[in-house]
């Protein structure tokens, strides 16, 4: 099996490329694409259909994961704001997409869910993930991870 074909699992046993940091709840990801710099999906500690399917101690968690990826990306990215999106149609296991949204984006697009972008986004190689191009900012979201759930824990 290879290891996009079951990312949780993947994630799991340590083969999943795209991790960025195991967190309380979750895997942090990184995106397969880059077409907004910086975007990352969270993935939960076991497979489960959807967010209700966790107890509630696990819901707890894993939002207060998602939450923290979220004010990483803000460090690291410099975005007008995060989108989060908990969806599920398509792939039928519980993941959060975050999504950084920028000044750079077309007034237009800025409104717009980033899935009504052209499908050219989400295929053409240029956004693929690249390490040469991406690995600093995954790097420093990473980083910023560390650091957010550092003061997280002093706070508590």
């Amino acid at each position: 099996m290879k290891w996009y074909e079951n990312r949780i699992k993947s994630a799991i046993d340590g083969t999943n490329p795209m991790v960025i940091k195991e967190l309380p709840g979750s895997f942090a990801v990184y995106g397969d694409v880059q077409f907004l710099p910086g975007y990352s999906v969270l993935l939960p500690k076991r497979e489960v259909a959807s967010l209700n399917d966790l107890d509630l101690n696990e819901r707890q968690v894993f939002l207060n994961d998602m939450t923290l990826l979220g004010d990483a990306m803000i460090q690291a990215c410099s975005p007008l704001r995060i989108n989060y999106e908990l969806l599920g149609n398509t792939d039928n296991f519980l993941h959060a997409h975050l999504f950084p949204r920028y000044e750079w984006e077309t007034d237009e697009a800025k409104k717009m869910p980033v899935w009504l972008y052209d499908k050219s986004h989400w295929s053409n190689p240029e956004y693929h993930y690249s390490e040469k191009r991406d690995g600093k900012l995954r790097q420093k979201i990473a980083s910023c991870l560390e650091n957010a759930y550092r003061l997280f824990n002093e706070s508590s």
